[in-house]
């Protein structure tokens, strides 16, 4: 198990740990925050006749595994699209994955891709939100419409569009790095899959940027 280098982060009188998995343990709730995990989405593609290496699942469920050994979280909030699409093979990974940490409480808030019948999820235990509040956070999919409109149940963490921010070096290099992006009324979070794409954002001034890299997490602005 490799010890991540998290980054830590006081946000609205909450100890926040940005980790390189990206991924959050928020420690007041000892909870575990990762939004876009995309099971599934291997079997989705490989049934289509598209090639891709099957072991791109486990590895994103072993890494799940290694972060609630190393920080032991009460549980685990899924902020949307926990499975890519309808039921396939990889479903039976998760299944075994879930029955590994029967006393883990995991919320799913559910997003767009998350189609599969909530009898299957709740027969794993696992507790089916559209939107939840806790402590100061609203906990979404989707973020806001309008992100300068303050949500009155909370701050709003989300994900659904997989941020990244684009740095460019002196030689006109120009790279894409997973990021956290904290503005005025909403944090989105990275896709916590691997076989997910990133799509640059724009930042404001008041924008608070976290990039993400191989072992760390880093403030760009």
């Amino acid at each position: 198990m490799t010890i991540s280098a998290g980054t830590p982060f006081q946000f609205l009188n909450q100890d926040l740990l940005l980790l390189p998995q990206k991924a959050i343990y928020w420690q007041q709730e000892k909870a575990l925050i990762a939004a876009d995990v995309h099971f599934g989405k291997v079997g989705h593609f490989r049934k289509a006749g598209i090639a891709i290496p099957r072991n791109m699942e486990q590895d994103d469920l072993a890494m799940l595994s290694d972060l609630i050994h190393e920080h032991r979280p009460d549980k685990v909030i899924f902020l949307g699209d926990l499975f890519h699409s309808d039921m396939n093979n990889d479903w039976d990974w998760f299944v075994l994955w879930r029955s590994q940490f029967p006393r883990l409480q995991i919320i799913l808030i559910k997003g767009n891709h998350d189609i599969i019948s909530d009898k299957h999820y709740t027969d794993l235990g696992v507790i089916l939100h559209k939107r939840l509040v806790v402590g100061p956070f609203l906990m979404l999919h989707h973020p806001l419409a309008d992100p300068e409109k303050k949500e009155e149940d909370g701050y709003v963490l989300c994900g659904h569009i997989h941020p990244g921010v684009s740095l460019v070096g002196r030689g006109r290099q120009k790279v894409t790095l997973p990021c956290f992006a904290f503005g005025k009324n909403q944090a989105i979070l990275p896709s916590f899959g691997k076989f997910t794409g990133k799509v640059a954002i724009l930042s404001r001034k008041a924008d608070r940027i976290f990039g993400v890299l191989k072992d760390k997490v880093i403030a760009i602005n």
